[in-house]
């Protein structure tokens, strides 16, 4: 269900958008940022992407003028992802229609008793997921010290 869903979301935002569905997913996620901006690693754990497939995104829309990269203060090696005016105009623009169209193709057709498991559901598998990624930024801060020593 997942896999087509997503699917047909994406065909859909394509198909009435200027955007892409991975255009669409990031531009979302810098929406709900301060500032409509994030750190490239921040950006990836939102969208659980690989950091490549996220560069590369980010390379593309970038040459599309719908975000564009900041540096860091902070941190020298690092850089924001922010939305332009043409990111967030173009977002503005696709919202609507994807807001709808998932409404018509999940919301609608369930009753409050079925999406009130579903939320259930989805709490308890997310629970677990974010309990293992801290287990893993854990193994992986380990695993740094022994190799450093």
């Amino acid at each position: 269900m997942q896999l087509r869903l997503t699917g047909r979301l994406a065909a859909d935002v394509a198909a009435t958008s200027d955007l892409s569905y991975a255009d669409y997913l990031v531009l979302v996620a810098l929406a709900d940022r301060p500032g409509d901006r994030a750190r490239l690693f921040q950006l990836a754990g939102i969208l659980g992407w690989e950091k490549s497939r996220l560069s590369h995104q980010v390379t593309r829309m970038t040459g599309r003028g719908l975000v564009r990269k900041e540096r860091c203060d902070g941190d020298r090696r690092g850089a924001f992802v922010v939305a332009t005016e043409t990111g967030r105009k173009a977002i503005e623009a696709a919202a609507p229609h994807h807001v709808a169209m998932v409404r018509r193709l999940f919301i609608d057709p369930l009753t409050p008793g079925e999406l009130d498991a579903i939320t259930s559901a989805a709490e308890k598998v997310l629970a677990v997921l974010d309990g293992d990624r801290t287990e893993d930024d854990a193994g992986s801060q380990r695993d740094e010290k022994r190799v450093r020593g």
